[in-house]
């Protein structure tokens, strides 16, 4: 609901705002290492980025403004299983130090700039790399939607955009303003923009957390009344389901979902296009394991982040409201609790917050188009050059369809869709990873083994209902074979691994051809400064 403008609030947001867009800007001219119109330079940043860039760069890319409001709603909503998002940071970041290197490597000698490169070069297989590719866009687009939620959140509660009676036009101009300047930054500067501009994310963040978590307890009573008061509320039985709202501590009927769905989650963190793009942005891989040690401090940020939910619940944020939209809960704890001033500081850190992951990940969409589409099935012969021009137009399309589909589409739809997201994008996990470890699998059952997956993970998703939807309502179903509650897509990467295991024997068994190996052992270990890399290519390979 529009209260009217916040004034103070709005000048200090506009004023981050335009910061980070002459930061964006002039990003074009930042740490330039070659060829401004190869893919690898305009999509992963010349392959230049250091411990600490990269560091800002993933933390800004993984921690979106989505993060910011969805874990502390969820917080809100349930109470106790929304925090399954802190342990699922925490397992991810040892899992990937043990692969991520290794594509790192491979990825710098042969000059793959996609995941989907990379299957395309170990497997010899167009069909399985077109699949990677179009998991990974059809992953990605909901997430870049979902950042718009975010900005959409902060920009109605800082009263902008004429009030609930105001035509669609006026009602969305501020949201159109923003991310038609964050179209023309990142078709100008691509990775480079988003890497400068999220080290003025990343500081707006922690200041914000540090001080909400220190200044707003002294305002509710201290942590001890918070609790309490969050304690009340999930006891409080829903009249429709005639179960408690929520808890403090998830129950035994829940301790499958919230394991399955950690684990799932963490196994599919590293398998999104954009967070990829970051790695391969690293310009060595000692940089890349440096950033797997040091990633986990975001974490602790995470888990102080996720007790917003609760001191919104103390504040009486939404309190005896009908439907009450638990999205809006952090910005509206914020603009009631804080000064106004530091409000708007809040506010450009949640907005920066959508900025730069959106950017990222149309980049990242338009790189594996461009490589894994364009290229590959459109135009092989296209230039370097050609290749970069595609990628700079296909991430504005991006941008406008994620616009499109949150202002004509019921929001619900984007969460549900995110939530299908990441049940799809775990479904490469067994292309991309086990690839980098062996070449055992045979390239038709893993295409085999990641149809089924993506089949009964949304088939079951497709049949979840929830007082907001009819279908993909959620994220758990039914564990066949164990009969408990856990997360769809951890059971579907299970389907799809034993699918891809049995159908090798198979393929082996009856000497179906293989495919061709372009890569060889020493790849996978490459540091910068090795015989392998002396030679390796810039732009991507052709194949």
């Amino acid at each position: 609901m529009n209260h009217g403008v916040n004034t103070v609030a709005l000048v200090v947001f506009v004023f981050f705002f335009l910061l980070v867009t002459v930061m964006g800007f002039l990003a074009s001219r930042w740490r330039r290492t070659g060829n401004e119109l190869h893919l690898h330079e305009w999509g992963l940043g010349g392959r230049s980025f250091g411990t600490w860039v990269t560091w800002f760069l993933l933390g800004g890319d993984l921690y979106t403004a989505y993060t910011f409001i969805a874990v502390p709603a969820a917080i809100y909503g349930a109470g106790a299983s929304g925090f399954f998002a802190v342990p699922y940071t925490i397992i991810a970041y040892p899992l990937v130090f043990l692969f991520l290197p290794r594509l790192w490597s491979v990825a710098r000698v042969h000059g793959y700039v996609t995941p989907a490169d990379f299957v395309r070069g170990r497997y010899g297989s167009r069909a399985l790399s077109l699949a990677v590719a179009v998991t990974g866009i059809l992953a990605t687009m909901p997430y870049i939607a979902l950042q718009l939620v975010g900005i959409q959140a902060v920009l109605d509660t800082l009263g902008v955009g004429g009030g609930a009676n105001a035509n669609w036009f006026v009602k969305d101009l501020p949201l159109f303003l923003a991310f038609a300047v964050l179209a023309a930054y990142t078709y100008s500067s691509g990775l480079r923009a988003p890497a400068l501009i999220a080290f003025v994310k990343d500081i707006l963040v922690y200041i914000v957390i540090i001080v909400a978590v220190i200044y707003l307890p002294m305002r509710l009573g201290g942590y001890g009344h918070i609790f309490d008061a969050a304690a009340k509320k999930m006891s409080t039985v829903n009249p429709v389901t005639h179960q408690p709202v929520g808890s403090m501590v998830s129950g035994p009927k829940a301790q499958w979902g919230y394991a399955t769905l950690a684990l799932g989650s963490a196994l599919a963190l590293f398998m999104y296009p954009h967070t990829v793009t970051g790695v391969l942005a690293a310009k060595s891989r000692t940089t890349v394991r440096r950033n797997m040690a040091i990633l986990p401090a975001y974490s602790l940020m995470l888990g102080l982040l996720a007790l917003l939910g609760f001191l919104a619940i103390a504040a009486g944020v939404g309190k005896g409201v009908k439907g009450y939209n638990p999205q809006l809960a952090v910005p509206q704890l914020f603009a009631g609790l804080f000064p106004d001033w530091f409000t708007g500081v809040a506010f450009a850190a949640i907005g920066i917050g959508a900025l730069v992951p959106a950017a990222i990940m149309s980049i990242a969409a338009a790189n594996l188009f461009t490589r894994n589409i364009y290229k590959e099935f459109l135009r092989p012969a296209a230039t370097p050059e050609q290749e970069t021009k595609v990628a700079k137009l296909v991430s504005l399309l991006v941008k406008v369809g994620a616009l499109v589909f949150v202002l004509g589409m019921d929001k619900q739809l984007a969460i549900n869709l995110q939530l299908l997201g990441g049940i799809w994008i775990l479904q490469t996990f067994v292309s991309v990873v086990a690839g980098l470890f062996t070449r055992w699998f045979h390239r038709w059952a893993l295409l085999a083994g990641w149809l089924v997956g993506m089949v009964y993970g949304t088939w079951k998703a497709y049949g979840i209902a929830s007082p907001a939807t009819k279908h993909f309502g959620g994220s758990s179903a039914t564990i066949p074979g164990i009969g408990e509650i856990g997360y769809i897509g951890l059971t579907a990467f299970v389907l799809n691994v034993l699918v891809s295991v049995v159908l090798t024997l198979v393929f082996k068994a009856t000497k179906t051809p293989e495919g061709v190996d372009e890569t060889a052992a020493a790849d996978y270990s490459a540091e910068e400064g090795d015989p392998e890399l002396s030679g390796a290519p810039q732009p991507v390979a052709a194949h």
